[in-house]
């Protein structure tokens, strides 16, 4: 009799560690499920012009633009160190303003990435420029936007040589 006793013993206790480990694995499942929720937009690389005009941004938050910096819209202040310049998707644009020294492969007609913050739907202010070094770093969203543009040209400003501004 002590045997059965026993035997029933062990298989409540197998029974309620296969409970628990169920248990744990769906509050982690839950857990995980919840933060990268909460993440979704943190983990977007960048947005384009038209993305912004979707969301709403605060003006607190942190992001990044990508597009092309379109032609003819570069300008520099007097001092050479504010630029102004458009960034465009092919469907929508917006302006940017930058205080600093552009990396030397800013050019009109090529990718740019810059992070800063939106003042409103029409400006973005930003903090660091990221210039597009070669036709492979296009960001595969510009890229997709631009072919649907009609815009798309596979070695748009790698063989530009007039990247002055105006």
């Amino acid at each position: 009799m002590t045997d059965s006793l026993g035997l029933k013993r062990t298989r409540r206790q197998k029974s309620q560690r296969v409970y628990t480990l169920l248990f744990g694995l769906t509050m982690l499942g839950l857990a995980t499920a919840l933060v990268l929720n909460a993440l979704e937009d943190s983990i977007v690389f960048f947005y384009s012009p038209s993305d912004l005009r979707e969301r709403s941004i605060s003006p607190e938050q942190r992001i990044r633009v990508g597009g092309l910096v379109e032609l003819g819209s570069w300008k520099k202040a007097k001092s050479q160190t504010v630029h102004e310049f458009t960034v465009t998707d092919g469907k929508n644009k917006i302006t940017a303003t930058f205080n600093g020294i552009l990396p030397d492969l800013f050019r009109e007609g090529q990718g740019v990435i810059a992070e800063g913050r939106l003042k409103n739907n029409r400006l973005f202010i930003a903090e660091e420029v990221l210039a597009k070094h070669d036709e492979n770093y296009m960001p595969r969203e510009v890229a997709d936007a631009l072919k649907k543009s009609g815009h798309w040209n596979k070695g748009s400003g790698s063989r530009r040589s007039s990247g002055e501004p105006k």
